[in-house]
């Protein structure tokens, strides 16, 4: 059975220990929880590697492995697998706030006007400290109340959460409102309506809803899938994507993508799937 790497906590040193007499590997370790400490972090094929996804702040790894400062690990969100800075780790602390604005300031005091100590994307979560006003005193500092939301509470529609990202710049591999990419704009969609999704546009299209297969036309909310690529239906012959064309998250009609996409290379659309 051929295992997919970027799925398989595994790299010929150290394993986890459910991988057991099913891959070969000089350690078998269970790992331990740390928490993303910086904005944003690259999840690299190897040590300063090629960039794979992101990882936003207060997402959960487990590590497997520490050596000559980067650490082996799994993101908690999806299983995926690879290798970020130790540094860019800290011990993790129970986080039950995220941000639901595109992208958010943390600030020194419960103050727009008080120093601004970092920028965090959609997505990332932190730790309620106490509030202040219209601010929430969090583990980064105090953000604007209206910018977040209990970890728990789901949006509804995915395509709205998609929407926020219109006009981020595109970056292959990314998962921040600082860049992003096709997978990366339906899998922050997805997560936030609660909805379990891989990382990458293959394993969506494997996997994600159900394929429609009777030639019904596309919906809202329905994803249809390229070799490599993916977009959103996002109303009548309408599709919502990040994409190297326009280099960040745009609407495109459908038709219009169908015929640039085919013409550039990309092939005609493989699969159509619908969330339910």
């Amino acid at each position: 059975m051929t295992r997919d790497r970027r799925l398989t906590p595994a790299n010929g040193r150290v394993a986890a220990l459910s991988l057991k007499g099913q891959v070969e590997a000089a350690r078998f370790v269970e790992g331990w929880t740390r928490a993303v400490a910086v904005p944003v972090v690259a999840l690299r094929d190897a040590p300063d590697g090629r960039r794979e996804r992101e990882l936003l702040r207060g997402e959960a790894v487990t590590v497997f492995e520490e050596q000559d400062g980067w650490c082996f690990v799994q993101a908690a969100r999806d299983g995926y697998v690879g290798y970020l800075p130790g540094a860019a780790l800290h011990d993790a602390t129970p986080a039950d706030l995220r941000v639901i604005a595109r992208a958010t300031h943390a600030y020194a005091a419960a103050d727009i006007k008080s120093p601004d100590l970092v920028s965090l994307s959609f997505g990332s979560r932190l730790s309620h400290l106490g509030q202040e006003g219209r601010f929430i005193l969090t583990d980064a500092g105090y953000v604007p109340a209206a910018h977040l939301v209990p970890l728990d509470q789901q949006a509804h529609d995915p395509v709205t959460i998609a929407t926020l990202f219109l006009g981020a710049p595109y970056l292959w591999g990314g998962n921040s409102a600082f860049g992003i990419d096709c997978s990366g704009l339906v899998q922050a969609a997805c997560l936030a309506c609660g909805i379990a999704c891989p990382g990458d546009s293959d394993l969506q299209a494997a996997g994600l809803g159900a394929p429609v297969t009777d030639g019904s036309p596309p919906r809202r909310g329905d994803l249809l899938f390229w070799k490599g690529h993916v977009a959103w239906v996002s109303g009548t012959d309408m599709i919502l994507h990040a994409n190297a064309h326009h280099m960040a998250v745009a609407f495109e009609g459908l038709a219009e993508a169908v015929t640039r996409i085919a013409q550039q290379g990309g092939g005609p659309v493989t699969t159509h799937r619908r969330l339910g």
